[in-house]
């Protein structure tokens, strides 16, 4: 089984201004003329980790790493205004363009494979290949399996934690209520309702309990970006059009791409996944069967480094 590769640290670090007030963390790390990979972190809202440079051999790859806006080392930190998925992503362009890249691959798993999709149905031009793990639709089941009535029932001693937070009386929306406590001008109030929601969500991302994921997510500076800016997002309808992402998916079939995906992923349920495939079957799918969603899981770790490189023989295959 594969493992990641040694730690790195970046060569370059930048500070990239776009719409006011935002400014982004973007980082290069691994070889400057080796083949460019853009990071696309979860949440949205869950910021990069040191950990994910660690996906590619630094030796042959140029590894960009960026926090989304309000989110990781960008900021304002859990900035709502001018934070939507078009904004998004224009940023991914910004950064493209501020980065002299031509093509870049990109390497996205939950929010980020959602995020990835987007970008690659808005730009193919742009995309060398996709490789995509724990695929996240954004349709209004979705976000209704997790956060109102679904994961509940597989884990419904977490589930109690995340609910305590809200009235009884307000529990038939729990995005809406959550919303409510993420906005206010209470801040106790508002991180209280941020490490309930990020904590579920910790919780219930690896097949086994994972105290590491959970204290992650349990952070203060991490809870607080992923709770507010994913209760925004989700109030929205992730400011995507019904059904978006399968409807356009015809526009990434010249495009090389990987799909993993947790047999027991309990974020995003593996039909997300299904479905993609079905809308896209030019991409691989690989369902992995000891595994979650975290993208930490020694399952997932090795079926994404293979992803990468099957993306790249794919797409050095199409070149020639």
């Amino acid at each position: 089984m594969l493992t990641l590769y040694p730690e790195i640290q970046p060569y370059a670090q930048h500070r990239v201004v776009v719409d006011a007030p935002h400014a982004l963390y973007v980082e290069e790390s691994g070889n400057p003329d080796g083949i460019p990979v853009v990071v696309i972190h979860g949440g949205p809202g869950g910021g990069c980790e040191e950990y994910h440079r660690r996906f590619f051999d630094a030796e042959r790859f140029r590894i960009i790493l960026m926090d989304q806006r309000g989110a990781g080392r960008s900021t304002p930190l859990a900035e709502l205004d001018g934070n939507d998925t078009g904004a998004l992503v224009r940023d991914l362009e910004t950064v493209r363009c501020f980065l002299g890249v031509d093509r870049w691959l990109l390497f996205g798993g939950s929010w980020g494979s959602t995020l990835s999709l987007v970008y690659a149905q808005a730009y193919p031009e742009r995309v060398l290949g996709l490789i995509l793990r724990g695929i996240f639709l954004c349709r209004p089941k979705d976000i209704e399996w997790f956060y109102q009535d679904g994961a509940s029932r597989v884990f419904p001693d977490y589930w109690a934690d995340y609910e305590s937070q809200i009235p009884e009386r307000e529990r038939e929306n729990m995005v809406a209520a959550y919303y409510r406590k993420l906005t206010s001008s209470n801040e106790l109030e508002q991180i209280q309702a941020a490490k309930a929601w990020s904590v579920w969500e910790g919780r219930c991302a690896t097949l086994h309990p994972n105290p590491r994921v959970v204290e992650h997510f349990g952070h203060p500076h991490v809870a607080i970006a992923l709770a507010r800016i994913e209760c925004h997002y989700f109030m929205n309808n992730a400011f995507l059009e019904p059904d978006q992402i399968v409807r356009d998916a015809h526009k990434l079939a010249d495009i090389p791409g990987v799909i993993v995906h947790g047999r027991y992923d309990m974020v995003c349920p593996l039909d997300n996944a299904l479905a993609l495939s079905k809308a896209w079957p030019e991409a691989d799918m690989r369902i992995i069967r000891d595994a979650g969603h975290s993208a930490s899981e020694p399952a997932i770790v090795d079926a994404l480094i293979r992803g990468v490189e099957e993306v790249v023989a794919k797409f050095r295959g199409q070149a020639g």
